[in-house]
């Protein structure tokens, strides 16, 4: 189901690349002004113990020598391929550019301010072979501050949970089939894609599998997109839950994610959310009063503060 009007259909889109040439996986790296962490997410990259994967990094209109940095890196390694947009897609328009021209069967993809782990590829690939049937393979990962200094840890979750919260995160392979089937990521939804992504592929009947392994670090910073857009990406987050959560057919399921969707956001007070939960389940209160409690004390020294 092709979203913002802008990729063909799955069934007739071509693969780049001749027949026998593809790698095993395809990474995206969407670029914009990604200069001060550039070179440091692209060496992480090329020196992935798995060596057979293409990059491709799709520059979307960077003012910055973000365009210089990757030409340098595609001299010298001819795995890394640079896609430079005429307009600025923003982050699910570069996704969609740089996947059309993917060649592998399995895809992921990295910002340009993250790192990834030395043996992230090889431990992923490792889960495919043990695990045929899955189709989404995702893992732990860690956080980091601007100076690459540790300030938090995500641990893998089951998707299970999915609709309480985006459990894949960033550090993940997937099959090809899983974009070509959904249309890739939906333009607009910039700040949301990866989630609703997620939950389209869950709805969608795909498999996923969990590793309890750290393979990742995701760095927050004073410009990272999840720091300046909170408000904007909740309102989209909200949105696509919204959708999600009344086409469960669990009434306990729709409940958790009900409060969970009141709980996420101590900024504001989103009654009607915390009402859908009471109505599916009038029980949730009492088996979730520490939550709320804490949901209540953020949302008071948010406040004072």
């Amino acid at each position: 189901m092709p979203r913002g009007g802008v990729r063909p259909a799955a069934h007739a889109r071509p693969r780049a690349g001749k027949a026998g040439e593809s790698p095993a996986i395809s990474i995206v790296l969407p670029v914009h002004n990604g200069e001060p962490f550039l070179a440091a997410a692209l060496e992480s990259i090329l020196s992935q113990s798995f060596a057979d994967f293409e990059l491709i990094a799709v520059d979307d209109m960077s003012s910055d020598a973000s365009p210089q940095i990757l030409a340098a890196f595609a001299n010298k390694d001819s795995r890394v391929r640079v896609i430079t947009l005429d307009t600025n897609a923003k982050l699910p328009g570069a996704l969609n550019a740089g996947f059309a021209r993917a060649r592998a069967d399995w895809l992921s993809w990295t910002s340009d301010d993250n790192l990834l782990h030395p043996d992230m590829l090889a431990t992923l690939l490792a889960a495919r072979d043990r695990h045929p049937d899955a189709d989404i393979i995702h893992a732990g990962y860690r956080v980091i501050d601007a100076n690459g200094k540790a300030v938090g840890h995500t641990p893998a979750e089951s998707a299970r949970h999915l609709l309480e919260r985006n459990v894949v995160g960033c550090c993940f392979l997937y099959r090809r089939a899983v974009d070509e089937s959904l249309g890739g990521y939906d333009e607009t939804l910039f700040g949301a894609e990866d989630y609703d992504f997620w939950l389209r592929a869950a709805r969608a009947g795909f498999r996923f599998h969990v590793l309890e392994q750290e393979l990742y670090d995701y760095r927050r910073h004073d410009h990272s997109l999840t720091d300046r857009r909170w408000y904007e990406n909740r309102r989209k987050v909200e949105r696509v839950l919204e959708r999600e959560i009344v086409l469960a057919g669990d009434r306990s399921r729709r409940a958790r994610a009900w409060l969970a969707l009141f709980l996420g956001n101590p900024h504001e007070l989103r009654l009607r959310y915390l009402l859908r939960a009471l109505r599916e389940d009038p029980g949730i209160i009492a088996t979730r009063a520490g939550d709320l409690f804490g949901w209540l004390r953020r949302a008071i020294a948010w406040r004072i503060s």
